[in-house]
């Protein structure tokens, strides 16, 4: 609505300057079909610069800033150097040369000042208060969140240690898969569901952590997949990605986004299961080795559970015995907890 209100008031302004060039003294000696050119002139050209506006979807912030102080930079010191020339040039002030000089050395010298600062903007900082060319403060990049991260849960742990420092943002159809998983009839996805958004409210409850939810934007193809739409979302809001999902991790490598793999971040952490530590956990299926069996717990993590292949479809307590940290995720081997009569 603001962006409707302020092209209404260029047209107006571009209007009403049309008029006073209309009635100015000049115009009168003109023909007869100049008004009518200068009318359709002032109507056209702010079009002409809406219809370019609206046509760049995708806008820079750190570009447009590099490009307005280097302008900026480059029409103060061509003011400097001409003031420093003026006593080494004995050129008289009618002269062509002194007349073009400025126009020259300005064009010369708001090019160098531009063409240095886009080239140097990700690096320098101005010592303007609240302008900044670096792009990992608050507010500019944002942390885009998948739902692999979200019920893996330990992003919300890094957030309350203040591992990051900008705000988080959930896609409003991550939040819309994570609803629908919790309302399934599937027991395992409805547990994966609600831990998703049980660790969403805990986000939110936190008073250090900022936390959005964000819709799709325009051409969102509703029928990709979910890493897709993910990398979409974080390439429109110029984010970091945070997920534990190698197949996303690879989509925002593609794409050269920033990304972050929890997994990672774990592999140098102390692991969360360590040999003893007791779980209960329901066996779902055999596994590679003929007397396997494998259950997974609320945040997706597998465990191998030994001699448990006559265990499945039943929770059994078990017995940490290792634990497997990969890029891919965690891998718990475990054995069976005798039966204490």
């Amino acid at each position: 609505m603001a962006l409707v209100v302020l092209r209404a008031i260029f047209l107006a302004v571009s209007a009403g300057i049309a008029v006073l060039i209309v009635n100015s003294v000049p115009m009168r000696q003109a023909p007869l079909w100049m008004p009518g050119a200068v009318l359709a002139g002032m109507v056209a050209l702010p079009m002409a610069v809406m219809a370019i506006d609206a046509a760049i979807r995708r806008k820079n912030l750190t570009t447009i800033t590099a490009v307005y102080f280097g302008l900026l930079v480059g029409v103060f010191l061509t003011y400097i150097a001409m003031l420093a020339l003026a006593p080494v040039l004995p050129l008289n002030r009618n002269d062509a040369v002194w007349q073009w000089l400025p126009l020259i050395l300005g064009a010369v010298l708001c090019y160098i000042c531009t063409s240095l600062l886009l080239q140097t903007r990700d690096d320098f900082r101005f010592l303007i208060p609240f302008v900044e060319f670096a792009r990992d403060v608050r507010g500019l990049r944002p942390n885009v969140l998948d739902s692999a991260a979200i019920v893996d849960g330990r992003v919300a742990d890094l957030a309350e240690a203040g591992v990051f420092d900008s705000r988080f943002v959930v896609p409003s159809f991550v939040l819309d898969e994570l609803q629908a998983a919790a309302d399934s009839g599937d027991r395992q996805r409805r547990t994966r569901g609600r831990r998703g958004l049980d660790v969403l409210a805990r986000l939110r409850a936190a008073k250090s952590v900022e936390i959005d939810v964000v819709g799709p934007g325009e051409g969102d193809d509703e029928a990709a997949g979910s890493e897709s739409r993910v990398v979409a979302l974080a390439a429109r809001l110029g984010g970091r990605i945070v997920t534990t999902d190698t197949n996303c991790m690879k989509i925002a490598g593609v794409r050269s986004l920033p990304a972050l793999n929890v997994n990672d971040v774990a592999l140098a952490l102390k692991p969360a299961y360590v040999p003893g530590d007791a779980l209960s956990v329901r066996l779902v299926k055999h596994g590679e080795e003929p007397d396997q069996g494998v259950g997974y717990l609320d945040d997706g993590t597998m465990v191998v559970v030994e001699n448990g292949r006559g265990q499945i479809g039943r929770t059994v307590p078990v017995a940490v015995t290792s634990t497997l940290q990969t890029s891919a995720g965690r891998l718990v081997f475990a054995r069976p907890e005798p039966v204490r009569g």
